[in-house]
């Protein structure tokens, strides 16, 4: 992540750095913007927020004019009735100057303040407190992934069920081109590219090249649970698939049935769905977590819930070896079964 990112342009990076909770704490500690108390939390208003920006107010309002329902979504309020007049009765405790006859106020919390200075162009204190946020959310992230962004995908408690899951779908795989297609053993790796093509647009190469993989780093290594899953059902699929036509034609197939089979099952409705959802998730993760850009995937882009910086950075978040170690009793029974 760099200053090639331009937050003043783009809402879904200005919505993966909002929504990461652990980053916005530390950018409370570093910014150091205080403002009134109110309902738990510290809230500013627009005069506030422009003195601090080095603007005037009217470029406040602007930018409510034309990014309010992004800046509401972050925080921002417009207090009326029982609430406004809750705040005026706070106002005469402070040295806030909130008009008797106001009908209407708007307050920023910290994260609209922060969602504020993404946006403005106008502002050199704004470009700087840009600078800071890159800063900072590239150190959360390194720091809480234990500098391992490449792996971040295995720090999720679903990743090793789904690994391990995966893993015992690929051998009937592997063992289903192997018997059954009529082909050099560049078949694997043929076969294997159309289930990464069919799924997320890309064969391993150009995956290890996204994500700047060594030539003996594993392209599933780094997959997140979700596409995973969805790897084991298409090989576990096309291994029935492949099969069951065998049987039938009583021979082994050749290249060319083997590729119909493998086209006809990737346009299957059911797979649709999920097929959608692993692309988003790749795609999202990847640019959020490990600054990786999909390009054949951008269209299913979108901003990375709270939820996932959970999941990745928060407490039930582990490095696999941990996991291993958690859990190795359970995978003994497993084997033995």
């Amino acid at each position: 992540m760099a200053e090639k990112k331009s937050l003043t342009q783009s809402s879904i990076d200005r919505q993966n750095i909002l929504n990461n909770p652990f980053a916005i704490e530390k950018l409370q500690e570093n910014i150091g913007l205080v403002g009134f108390q109110w309902k738990g939390n510290p809230v500013f208003l627009k005069q506030q927020v422009a003195n601090f920006l080095e603007v005037d107010v009217r470029t406040i309002e602007r930018y409510l004019s034309t990014h309010g329902e992004e800046l509401e979504k972050n925080g921002y309020a417009l207090l009326k009735g029982k609430n406004l007049k809750d705040f005026k009765a706070l106002s005469k405790l402070t040295d806030m100057n909130v008009g008797q006859f106001t009908q209407s106020l708007g307050i920023f919390n910290f994260k609209s303040v922060l969602n504020l200075a993404m946006l403005l162009t106008e502002s050199e204190k704004a470009k700087e407190i840009r600078s800071r946020i890159l800063s900072i959310v590239i150190d959360t992230i390194a720091h809480k992934s234990g500098g391992r962004t490449k792996y971040i995908n295995q720090r999720d408690e679903d990743y090793l069920p789904a690994a391990f899951q995966e893993e015992n779908y690929r051998k009937e795989f592997t063992a289903a081109v192997n018997r059954y297609i009529d082909a050099p053993n560049w078949k694997y790796g043929k076969y294997t590219n159309l289930v990464y093509e069919s799924i997320f647009k890309e064969n391993a190469t150009e995956y290890k090249k996204i994500l700047n993989l060594a030539a003996k780093e594993r392209v599933r290594s780094t997959m997140y649970a979700e596409v995973l899953d969805l790897v084991a059902s298409f090989e576990a699929g096309l291994a029935e698939e492949l099969e069951n036509k065998a049987k039938i034609l009583g021979r082994q197939l050749s290249i060319q049935e083997a590729n119909i089979i493998f086209s006809d099952f990737a346009k299957q409705r059911a797979f649709k769905p999920l097929i959608t959802k692993a692309r988003s998730k790749m795609a999202s993760r990847d640019l959020c977590f490990r600054d990786a850009l999909h390009s054949k995937l951008e269209a299913y882009i979108q901003s990375v819930p709270e939820s996932d910086f959970e999941r990745f950075l928060g407490e039930k978040s582990k490095d696999l070896k941990e996991r291993i170690d958690e859990n190795i009793a359970v995978f003994k029974r497993l084997k033995d079964k």
